[in-house]
């Protein structure tokens, strides 16, 4: 059977079992928080025959590699059939970015892939969906119902008054869950699931980003309602520290409300993150 896959940039993802690593720390300065597009591709190339044997499950490390996950699914195209992806993130992650791609803007990429047939973003209590920063979202796959939210508690009236009528705000995750499990139900095509741990609870894991209200029995309960149709996954949200030599990332990041976290705090975030790695991979790949 296939191993599951860590690319290890910012060793952040601790030793999980029967899993390979990849050392990938040369490029982090160039692909955490976002790169270029001609970057991500030389990443791709290098990767490549890592990725030949479809691992099922690729921990990335923190939520500033999630764009990874764009050259995860695109290898998909492969098995020349539709597929649905689903992302539990707390950010919608489809929000313009003109530099090339960013943590931030991954999902309206693969929404471009004529493959994939849907994006679920599920559990998003981020204020990016709201009116203040609607217009940072790529509209076209929101209208198209290409791209869905599944948000918490999130005022999306000024949306749904442009048109846009596929997403929705819920008033308890137990709503918002049933609903993505209804709308995979009428489906039939395989699924890739990318799980970012922002979309959890601070008192279930601390990440780099603001985070969601997620329960991690919550996430487990709603995988297994889609597991049988799973082809590939991947992990992100671990919480590392990271100076870039790049002011213009040093700049972005600050925006973000990235600081400085202690050795000790940090040592102990990591431990945590890995009792729900090690969770993770056993649902997984049992």
């Amino acid at each position: 059977m296939t191993q599951p896959l860590i690319l290890d940039f910012d060793g952040s993802v601790q030793d999980l079992p029967g899993a390979r690593a990849i050392a990938l720390g040369h490029h982090q300065e160039t692909i955490r928080f976002g790169c270029r597009q001609s970057q991500l591709r030389q990443l791709g190339a290098e990767l490549a025959p890592a990725l030949e044997d479809y691992p099922p499950v690729v921990f990335l490390g923190s939520g500033d590699y999630h764009h990874v996950s764009l050259l995860l699914i695109e290898r998909l195209r492969a098995i020349k059939t539709p597929i649905q992806v689903v992302v539990f993130d707390n950010h919608p992650d489809n929000m313009r970015y003109p530099f090339g791609i960013h943590c931030g803007s991954w999902v309206w990429h693969v929404s471009r892939l004529p493959f994939v047939a849907r994006v679920h973003v599920v559990g998003i209590t981020s204020t990016d969906v709201e009116l203040g920063r609607l217009w940072e979202n790529h509209l076209g796959p929101l209208y198209s119902g290409k791209v869905v939210y599944y948000a918490l508690q999130r005022n999306l009236r000024p949306m749904q008054r442009i048109g846009i009528r596929h997403s929705r705000s819920f008033q308890s995750m137990r709503e918002l869950l049933d609903a993505l499990l209804a709308s995979l139900a009428a489906t039939s095509e395989p699924i890739y699931l990318s799980i970012d741990k922002d979309v959890l609870s601070r008192d279930v894991v601390q990440t780099n980003w603001d985070q969601g209200v997620m329960r991690l029995d919550e996430l487990f309960n709603a995988i297994q309602g889609f597991l049988p149709r799973l082809i590939a996954s991947d992990v992100v949200g671990e919480v590392s520290c990271y100076r870039y030599r790049s002011l213009f990332k040093r700049m972005l990041s600050g925006l973000d409300g990235q600081t400085e976290i202690p050795p000790q705090t940090l040592k102990e975030w990591q431990t945590r993150q890995q009792q729900v790695n090690r969770q993770l991979l056993s649902l997984l790949h049992p």
